[in-house]
């Protein structure tokens, strides 16, 4: 029985939202195939929360989720280790580029997977393999003259030796006359720059006075993709987030200039044309092509067939970044992949914002930040914590802010009052009443309908939500869910009833096991960890797809596990 809800063939006002809601779920999920990516981190150190908050979490949170509806899913990143953060980070550092990249390439690759990140494939652009799939890509373009070549006046270091990146240059700004506005963007005004419009313009490195010196280097015309862009984002890509949405007008509307795609640098992939010793690809061109190499890899590593993944016009490409990268997201590497010609462009791109800590902007020069390492080793076994936190915090549409004194609350207000305490209340009356084992449905009184109902009606809220990447939201009606059986448990009081009615006292956890079960499979994106240990106690596959108003996740007489607590409070 999943219902027991029809009476004198009249369906009751549950069995109806129910049905309702199962209708959904079969008209949403048909099998789809989805490429995910999350922006590539740059190797030249460790990870903090305000990645993890901003890309890698709602990255997972949404592949994981893709996964429980039974999609096909490619979630596809790796480490960034090309460009002349790399080398200036070795120079500082008094070590080469390869060892800089060996060693955080492994420690950000460990710490993800320590947090639970679900990445079908880690790969890195430093592998031989991206490099061909990079070069191949420019000489497509090339060869069909789609590409400017000419000689600009750059800023070079005479003390380094070589010329520096727009990130590597310090100066006034000439907006609001901020004494350290970057070569690209000044931090204190927010404006977008080139480094021609800083004034005294000098070295972050060396903190030498930069001169200028002529270069001939390869430019990706965006002017001419400026009109299809205008087209297929501001008229086609109207469900975007606003934020992301804005930021492609605001730049579409200032017009596109031609791109640089070339550097001149000795670590990198080599231009791979005659005469360009000393010339790189780009690393803003080359590393998105790493979503591309790394799904080749992962795909002839497991029998797929990656063109499924990137050439297939029913497959959804969904790119999760931050805000610093949506122009080249949306815009750069969209006209790349338009001039190229072969390739899917992206379904959505829902970038986020930033994440402060406590009240400042993360700095990682000022040390002012929570390294994601460093809170593995203080606060073993509490990944989901963090992600909790993280994701209810999340900067889905605007800056948001962490504070310990947030997460101490989070997790001994919510997670250890609400969800812990449910679930623990629950588990502890079906062994001291049943022996552990999953009691009977029986006859369902008007209160037991009116939970299901609202299950169903949050579980479906939960879906939606999801699919519009507002996980902040989804979470919050999950949490709903362990609010719903604390006052079913409590308006019940199955302790007091078992003392006259053992009978109602079966279908009382019955309906409230079900809603752990929801608990369980619907929290696997959120905490991972958390859904893992429920389910052992549940004995309960997590593999098995989600189906929006099934009741019989557990049948009568299923044998339970011990309960464990599954959160502890935190002291001040």
């Amino acid at each position: 029985m999943i219902y027991n809800s029809y009476r004198d063939n009249k369906p009751s006002r549950v069995a109806v939202s129910i049905d309702k809601h199962l209708y959904l779920h079969s008209i949403m999920s048909t099998r789809s195939t989805y490429t995910i990516t999350a922006a590539l981190p740059y190797a030249n150190g460790p990870m903090h929360i305000g990645h993890f908050a901003g890309v890698y979490l709602p990255a997972d949170i949404y592949a994981r989720y893709l996964r429980k509806k039974g999609h096909e899913v490619a979630f596809i990143s790796g480490s960034d280790e090309g460009g002349a953060a790399i080398t200036l980070q070795a120079y500082k550092q008094g070590i080469t580029p390869q060892t800089l990249v060996d060693t955080y390439h492994t420690l950000n690759k460990k710490v993800l997977a320590d947090f639970g990140v679900s990445f079908d494939i880690f790969s890195r652009t430093s592998h031989t393999h991206h490099h061909k799939v990079a070069s191949d890509f420019f000489l497509n373009l090339h060869q069909k003259g789609l590409l400017e070549e000419k000689e600009s006046e750059q800023y070079y270091d005479p003390q380094l030796g070589i010329f520096l990146a727009d990130r590597y240059l310090k100066g006034i700004c000439p907006h609001c006359s901020f004494q350290e506005a970057y070569g690209d963007q000044c931090e204190s005004c927010g404006s977008t720059l080139s480094p021609q419009e800083l004034l005294e313009v000098k070295s972050t490195v060396s903190g030498a006075t930069l001169i200028k010196k002529r270069t001939q280097h390869w430019y990706l015309p965006l002017g001419d993709y400026e009109d299809w862009l205008k087209q297929w984002i501001l008229e086609d890509h109207t469900d975007w987030k606003a934020n992301v949405y804005g930021q492609c007008k605001s730049w579409l509307q200032a017009g596109l200039k031609s791109r640089a795609i070339t550097r001149d640098l000795d670590w990198g992939i080599k231009v791979p044309l005659p005469d360009t010793d000393g010339k790189v690809l780009y690393v803003w061109f080359e590393a998105p092509i790493g979503y591309i190499s790394a799904t080749q890899e992962w795909a002839e590593t497991h029998g797929k067939d990656w063109k499924k993944f990137w050439k297939d016009p029913q497959t959804r490409l969904v790119h999760f970044i931050g805000k610093d990268n949506i122009v080249f997201h949306c815009l750069i590497f969209p006209s790349m992949l338009k001039a190229h010609g072969d390739y899917i462009l992206p379904y959505n791109v829902p970038g986020n914002e930033f994440m402060n800590l406590e009240g400042k902007k993360i700095s990682t020069s000022r040390n002012h930040a929570i390294w994601l390492h460093e809170y593995l080793e203080q606060h073993p076994g509490k990944e989901d914590v963090l992600r909790y936190v993280l994701c209810a915090n999340m900067p889905e549409t605007k800056d948001s802010d962490f504070t310990w004194a947030d997460f101490q609350t989070k997790n001994n207000s919510e997670l250890v009052a609400i969800l812990g305490n449910f679930v623990h209340r629950t588990l502890i009356l079906c062994h001291k009443y049943f022996e552990g084992e999953v009691p009977p449905l029986g006859t369902l009184k008007a209160e037991d309908q009116e939970v299901q109902a609202q299950l169903a009606t949050i579980t479906q809220a939960i879906g939606e939500h999801m699919e519009a990447f507002k996980f902040r939201q989804a979470l919050a009606r999950w949490m709903d869910l362990a609010r719903l059986g604390n006052k079913y448990l409590a308006d019940s009081e199955p302790w007091k009833v078992w003392k006259t009615d053992p009978s109602r006292v079966e279908t009382i956890l019955h309906i409230a096991l079900q809603i752990i079960t929801h608990i369980t499979l619907l929290g696997e994106p959120f905490l991972p960890f958390t859904s893992k240990k429920l389910a052992d106690i549940l004995d309960l596959s997590l593999e098995q797809p989600y189906v929006l108003g099934k009741f019989d996740y557990l049948t009568a007489h299923h044998q339970l596990k011990q309960p464990v607590l599954l959160f502890e409070k935190i002291e001040d």
